[in-house]
């Protein structure tokens, strides 16, 4: 067993970048106000100076990039189709949407529409969800749309120890890879190996943090959280509840989720993103076609609202899931 430390989110995913980029020079950094400024969220805080400067002037693993997210992300695709890896921060992952032609038309399909011959590693990564106040242009969650896009791996890890090891797996993976980051998850804490360089995580493998028999709760990113507090509350009135964290959207790991539902014969689908189209969506369909016969009740479902993100907190609240909305669902199943 290597020796473990009790890192925050976000330090476990500076571990992650910083490790990759130590073991592959092909491996760089670029995005908004990564360098100076050190990220919005302070994910590559030192990183300029731990990766060196030359004349007052940015070493080019470390690229600060103007304010033009589909500029860079196809810089960042023609590097990567020459042989580098790169990992590309968007400041959050709603201005990504400025450059989804450059990653749906292009990114994502070079692989397949040069059968095989030119490759694609690069990683787009940043925040992606609610944080606090931020309005409805930097509160969306991305992950379902990118998950509906083949060629394209999709990642929301819910613990340090997996966005660490999955930032790891991210980088060395042939194929584009988004990596979703829950801002809300960045100052949680937990146990990472300190000194295995060879830790990864597997891409398109599901976890199960908590064993239960009488209701699956599935979720991904922040809301696995939330599905394990929910978990704890069931325990006091005798409800034993699974956790089952999806992790990888795209693969998506059935075999675990349905494993589960076989098991408990209930389940309940949580994500933050809209309720109406958002993968949990997606999640829930596949229980109700594939383990028909295994259910005591309809497969339920917890989301956002459906509306823009509203700026004031009374509102924003309002509008994402919480543990109580996730209770309510389960006492449905009974």
């Amino acid at each position: 067993m290597p020796n473990m430390i009790e890192l925050s989110y976000r330090e476990a995913l500076q571990k992650g970048i910083v490790e990759e980029m130590e073991r592959d020079q092909n491996v760089f950094l670029m995005g908004e106000d990564i360098g100076r400024y050190q990220g919005t969220f302070k994910v590559t805080r030192g990183l300029v100076e731990k990766f060196g400067q030359r004349d007052n002037r940015y070493n080019l693993r470390i690229l600060d990039t103007p304010i033009t997210e589909a500029g860079f992300a196809g810089i960042a695709t023609g590097a990567a189709m020459a042989g580098l890896r790169p990992i590309v921060e968007f400041m959050t992952m709603s201005f990504s949407i400025l450059a989804l032609d450059q990653i749906i038309n292009h990114t994502a399909k070079i692989h397949y529409m040069t059968n095989g011959v030119v490759k694609c590693p690069i990683v787009f990564r940043g925040p992606g969800g609610a944080a606090k106040q931020l309005s409805a242009q930097h509160s969306h969650s991305m992950e379902g749309w990118y998950a509906h896009v083949p060629g394209l791996k999709v990642l929301a890890p819910s613990t340090p120890a997996d966005v660490y090891g999955m930032m790891k797996s991210a980088v060395r993976d042939d194929n584009p890879v988004i990596l979703y980051e829950n801002p809300g998850l960045y100052a949680i804490k937990g146990m990472v190996p300190e000194d295995d360089a060879a830790f990864t995580v597997p891409i398109g493998k599901a976890a199960i943090l908590r064993e239960g028999k009488d209701i699956s709760l599935v979720g991904y990113s922040r809301m696995t959280q939330i599905n394990l507090e929910v978990a704890e509350l069931l325990a006091k009135d005798g409800i034993d509840a699974e956790v089952v964290d999806v992790r990888s959207l795209l693969p998506l790991d059935t075999e675990t989720i349905y494993a589960s539902v076989k098991k408990t014969h209930r389940a309940v689908v949580v994500y933050e993103d809209w309720r109406s189209g958002g993968f949990g969506a997606e999640i829930a369909a596949r229980i109700g076609e594939d383990c028909f016969d295994d259910l005591d009740a309809p497969v339920l479902r917890v989301g956002g609202l459906n509306v823009p993100m509203p700026y004031a907190r009374n509102l924003e609240l309002q509008c994402i899931p919480d543990a109580d909305d996730v209770l309510a669902a389960v006492r449905k199943a009974f």
